[in-house]
């Protein structure tokens, strides 16, 4: 018998959130595990309330959600020997998607769960994100980008309506209406790539976006990072790679490179170009450049 906590997001799944936890609550008691609910009204409370579950001796963490939960357990359990069970309802699922979970079937995903329980957690890479000083880091398990896709996040977000994919579209023409190419200068281990841009990517899996494969070769326990890296882009040129993205076929512009490393520095070159957006990852805003993102071979434990 286990200890388990669980956080849900009663908004995930287009607002089945609150019935879907309920689910996931009921199945997992019905497999002889104890369940604590950890959830809040607020994610930075579900996340306090999540560590300090964590550091007195639960067995696992299991979220109910989309990539912001993910995002959420990741940051309270990895570096730790507490595994990360998901139950993905969300919109977008890309890391349950990188992961080989199931997606939009509780039964499914709390099966796969209590069988890891049972047997033995698996373990795969995280990101560590933060200032190059130090001051403080955040824990990533997919995607972070810094570019013109993290511009129409942080607008998609401010939006209360539509929900899901819907809100990124309504986003997006505004943010290209007003794009100009962002000065960058990115060191990838040894390697500096300093240019006016159009999309940063730190990627430890392949997609982002619901489903986009901005990273097509990224593999979550290989110790490395694949940098996405598209150059100056137009709004029409923009408007032209973009939709290669849906078939990873972006990487094949020789507009767009992909550098390989353990640790990336993202910085702006004012002299290139307007300031980059704030990075998001897994779909989250993690903060301003200047941003050090380093892999962690094996820091997270997935229940799988």
């Amino acid at each position: 018998m286990s200890t388990v906590g669980l956080v849900v997001n009663p908004v995930a799944g287009t607002g089945q959130g609150t019935r879907v936890g309920r689910r996931a609550h009921r199945l997992l008691e019905r497999a002889g595990h104890v369940v604590h609910d950890l959830s809040a009204p607020t994610l930075a409370q579900a996340t306090s309330r999540a560590r300090q579950a964590a550091t007195a001796g639960l067995d696992a963490l299991v979220v109910v959600g989309g990539d912001g939960m993910v995002h959420l357990g990741v940051d309270v359990v990895a570096g730790t020997d507490v595994p990360l069970g998901v139950v993905a309802v969300g919109t977008g699922n890309d890391v349950a998607r990188a992961l080989g979970l199931p997606r939009a079937d509780v039964d499914k995903a709390v099966a796969v769960i209590d069988r890891a329980l049972r047997a033995a957690p698996q373990r795969v890479d995280a990101l560590r994100a933060g200032p190059p000083d130090g001051s403080a880091s955040t824990w990533c398990a997919g995607v972070l980008s810094c570019g013109l896709d993290a511009a129409v996040n942080a607008r998609a977000n401010a939006l209360n309506w539509p929900r899901g994919h819907a809100r990124y579209l309504r986003a997006l023409p505004p943010e290209l209406a007003a794009f100009r190419p962002y000065g960058y200068r990115v060191q990838v281990d040894d390697t500096v790539w300093e240019s006016a841009g159009t999309l940063v990517a730190v990627a430890n899996t392949p997609w982002f976006g619901g489903g986009l494969p901005i990273a097509p070769d990224a593999v979550p326990d290989d110790g490395l990072l694949d940098v996405v890296l598209a150059g100056p882009l137009t709004r029409t040129q923009a408007l032209g790679v973009f939709p290669r993205i849906y078939r990873g076929r972006h990487v094949d512009d020789p507009r767009v490179q992909v550098l390989r490393g353990r640790r990336v520095l993202v910085e702006a070159a004012p002299a290139l170009g307007p300031p980059p957006p704030v990075a998001f990852a897994d779909g989250e805003r993690v903060g301003a450049l200047p941003l050090v993102v380093e892999v962690v071979p094996g820091a997270l434990g997935v229940l799988r």
